[in-house]
């Protein structure tokens, strides 16, 4: 394909980068920089654990069910955890580089780059072809991907996270942010929580916070619970059967004790299940 340059003053600009602090003078692109109303980003940890993971995974999930772009960096880790989602979602994907779009990088992510722009996405870069990716690249490349998103995520991140420089000129530009609580005794949580002590938007139900994003238009998606792992599916078919009690879903299911534990906390956050004390469940 070849690789698109596009001027601040040309209409194909998107508009939302256009009005930024230190807009591009000029953006490189391939495929369609088309725009969806609402547009998310989706950041965090190169290397979540398994709970990151997961919530980002449910979040793109959701998100894309909804008919909205996801933006990131092609990072390890969150970015691509969230971008892949998307795919298998038909989503919409912009994936903003640090250099030039002649050459992907990192290159073990060529293949998720081909299949974004297969999908009708987009790759962005402000630098033209032949440019490396040098360090100080990638902190410009932030201020990209927040100023294309009406909103950012960030699913899980430690207090010192390079996702923080992406916070950052995602408030400098009033950009909405929310942030994932996690356990205070994770230190990959450490992150997550400071922006929500400090403001951020915490995100406790999945469900809630797409439609604030979307609206919570009848009819946008099928709501019938769904689990998104077999555990998810067994204790959703008992729950949804009448078996409330934590104990008996654990005997029924005959799942390990914290396997269940752990499931029931994902569909809590999703908002597809709540406890309503005494160690029971409803949907």
């Amino acid at each position: 394909m070849k690789i698109k340059s596009i001027s601040i003053s040309s209409d194909s600009y998107p508009d939302r980068l256009r009005h930024i602090p230190k807009a591009p003078e000029k953006l490189y692109a391939l495929g369609s920089l088309k725009h969806t109303a609402p547009t998310v980003a989706i950041i965090g940890s190169r290397k979540p654990t398994s709970y990151g993971q997961a919530v980002t995974e449910q979040i793109a999930l959701g998100l894309s069910r909804r008919g909205v772009s996801i933006v990131s960096g092609l990072a390890y880790g969150i970015d691509v955890i969230a971008q892949r989602t998307a795919i298998k979602n038909d989503a919409h994907v912009i994936a903003v580089l640090a250099g030039g779009l002649d050459s992907i990088y990192p290159r073990a992510h060529r293949d998720l780059a081909i299949q974004i722009l297969e999908q009708g996405g987009s790759l962005v870069s402000e630098y033209p072809a032949g440019t490396p990716p040098m360090q100080y690249r990638f902190l410009q490349r932030n201020r990209i991907v927040s100023g294309l998103s009406d909103a950012i995520v960030v699913t899980e991140a430690s207090a010192k996270s390079g996702t923080m420089n992406t916070v950052m000129y995602a408030l400098e530009q009033g950009r909405d942010v929310y942030a994932v609580p996690g356990p205070i005794t994770s230190a990959m949580s450490s992150g997550c929580n400071n922006l929500i002590a400090q403001g951020a938007k915490p995100i406790t139900s999945v469900q809630s916070f797409i439609d604030e994003i979307c609206g919570s238009a009848a009819g946008d998606m099928d709501m019938t619970p769904i689990g998104q792992s077999p555990e998810e599916s067994v204790l959703l078919e008992l729950i949804r059967g009448g078996v409330s009690d934590g104990d008996e879903l654990v005997e029924q299911s005959k799942l390990d004790a914290q396997v269940v534990a752990q499931t029931l906390t994902m569909l809590e956050i999703q908002g597809i299940v709540s406890p309503i004390g005494g160690n029971k469940w409803r949907l």
